[in-house]
């Protein structure tokens, strides 16, 4: 007889538990069952758009190309420095005296020895006459006394005084005639007078500054050389002068003295040059930049700054090479080369290695470009490729 025989109420919670417990494995295995599903769509997807884009390539880039070509380089040297008058002064008087007559006009041009302005003057042309008048009587008493001598009428010793009193008062006079003189203010040589600010009865006081006279044909400019290029410039070198005041006309002139030494300070080496000035355009003071030719001409492929991209790696322009694309027809493709720049000028830069004559590059747009990138050119506006530009007002 079993004693341990289960009673009727534990079969009945067994057999009340086992369909609860299947239904919750099946529950767990459906959502572990969706969450793959999901997770595999998820996976399927992002192959399947990598597959896309990688089959599609770079979206085409719109840039602006051009042709590449040398041009012909004259190696110069650039500087700045002022304008100096040929000859320059500010006239004034050795002596006071009253204003007479005004005879300069403001802005005129003068030819040397011309008659600038005169002082009152009666009083010493009458104290010259009379100077005069004793000399002109020394010397008739002296020659008489010459013509004693010779028959020995008078002494050697009378005709010696006479002889001193008419070289005294001949030299009275060369000394008033010289104090006349002074109160007619001259040009000393040929210029352009200044502004004139003096009227005829105004008091001058000796040393007072009258006028300025300045010769401005030619004229002279003063700048600054670093030494590295001293052995580069010569006495007679030919120099081009451009002022601010007259956009992009250029004047010419040369190099007339460079000094001995340098300026231990800055390492610079001061040079002047003279130039031509026959309109009397430039002026004493004004600002003026330099260009100096150095050397033989060149030939360098010239590009526009535009087109180079500097980063620490090196320049680097992009060549628009000719391709074939997907659907078989002839595109363009981005090329990136590393090549060598040199000198600039205006908003060109030499390229001394990289790039060929022919060679079609690409000047802007280049930012968003890799190797292959499809380009759209679009050559509606270009960047500015000038040697010379013009500063825009």
């Amino acid at each position: 007889m079993n004693i341990f025989k289960k009673s009727p109420s534990s079969v009945s919670s067994n057999n009340t538990q086992s369909p609860l417990r299947k239904r919750m494995i099946w529950m767990l295995i459906g959502v572990f069952v969706l969450m793959g599903l999901i997770i595999g769509f998820n996976l399927f997807k992002t192959i399947m758009i990598k597959k896309y884009l990688a089959g599609a390539g770079s979206p085409p880039a719109s840039v602006t190309t051009m042709v590449v070509g040398d041009d012909e380089w004259q190696p110069q040297l650039t500087a700045s420095g002022s304008l100096r008058a040929y000859r320059g002064v500010e006239l004034s008087t050795e002596i006071n005296g009253i204003v007479k007559n005004v005879y300069a006009k403001s802005g005129m041009d003068v030819k040397e020895g011309y008659l600038l302005m005169a002082m009152v003057q009666d009083s010493d042309r009458a104290q010259l006459a009379a100077l005069q008048a004793q000399a002109d009587l020394a010397k008739v008493i002296n020659e008489r006394d010459r013509q004693q001598l010779a028959i020995e009428a008078i002494s050697k010793n009378a005709f010696d005084s006479s002889s001193a009193d008419y070289k005294a008062k001949s030299a009275q006079v060369d000394q008033q005639a010289a104090l006349v003189a002074k109160k007619n203010l001259k040009a000393p040589f040929s210029g352009r007078v200044g502004v004139v600010s003096i009227n005829p009865g105004q008091f001058i006081n000796s040393g007072d500054k009258i006028m300025t006279l300045q010769t401005i044909d030619p004229i002279f400019v003063d700048f600054t050389l670093p030494q590295s290029v001293v052995a580069q410039i010569q006495k007679d070198q030919i120099v081009s002068v451009n002022s601010d005041a007259f956009g992009d006309q250029y004047f010419k002139g040369k190099i007339t003295a460079i000094s001995p030494k340098v300026d231990p300070n800055t390492r610079n080496i001061q040079v002047e040059a003279l130039v031509s000035n026959p309109d009397k355009k430039l002026l004493p003071g004004m600002f003026a930049n330099l260009k100096i030719d150095s050397g033989e001409k060149l030939r360098y492929i010239t590009v526009p700054q535009t087109a180079v991209t500097y980063n620490p790696y090196g320049s680097v322009i992009y060549i628009a090479k000719k391709g074939t694309g997907k659907d078989g027809k002839e595109s363009l493709e981005a090329l990136q080369v590393f090549v060598t720049t040199g000198p600039t000028r205006g908003d060109q830069v030499a390229i001394l290695k990289g790039i060929k004559v022919g060679d079609t590059i690409v000047t802007s747009g280049q930012l968003k470009l890799k190797n292959g990138t499809p380009l759209i050119v679009n050559n509606s506006v270009v960047p500015a490729n000038n040697a010379n530009p013009k500063p825009q007002e």
